[in-house]
């Protein structure tokens, strides 16, 4: 039976970006977009449709508390670099049936926030990417597996 508490709480979830814990992410989204052709069927009228190609898109959200993306990717996108990265989501909820960890590769950041910041208020900052590949690496089984 399903149990409310079975649902996972980004709390405990974790970023590695290559092989350094990103302790000041506070979030992470990781996904694939599928490109669908319309494809239409003699004698049937409702239009079915193909997949053409998935799009992988991602982002990690991150508390501003140091340099990292800057030290990164700052100078090289500049002179004309096209740095990759392999990222690795965990989540981990004492009281999920298990934890879930995925890896992606050929992360490329979409951009580099110089600066954001306002009097007043805590200094965070989104960094989007696409990436190339992604592989499963622990996934969470079925409540009765």
């Amino acid at each position: 039976m399903f149990s409310a508490k079975r649902i996972l709480n980004g709390t405990f979830g974790q970023v590695w970006l290559d092989s350094d814990l990103v302790s000041e992410c506070y979030g992470c989204k990781l996904a694939v977009k599928a490109t669908k052709e319309k494809v239409h069927i003699a004698g049937q009228m409702a239009i079915d449709t193909k997949v053409t190609d998935i799009e992988l898109t991602g982002s990690i959200k991150l508390n501003k508390c140091n340099s990292r993306m800057a030290r990164l990717i700052g100078d090289k996108i500049k002179s004309g670099h096209d740095v990759r990265f392999t990222i690795i989501s965990k989540v981990n909820d004492p009281d999920a049936y298990g934890a879930e960890r995925v890896c992606v590769t050929g992360v490329s950041f979409d951009d580099l926030t110089i600066a954001d910041w306002e009097g007043g208020k805590l200094s965070q900052t989104e960094c989007p990417f696409t990436y190339t590949d992604y592989k499963f690496l622990d996934l969470i089984p079925e409540e009765d597996e």
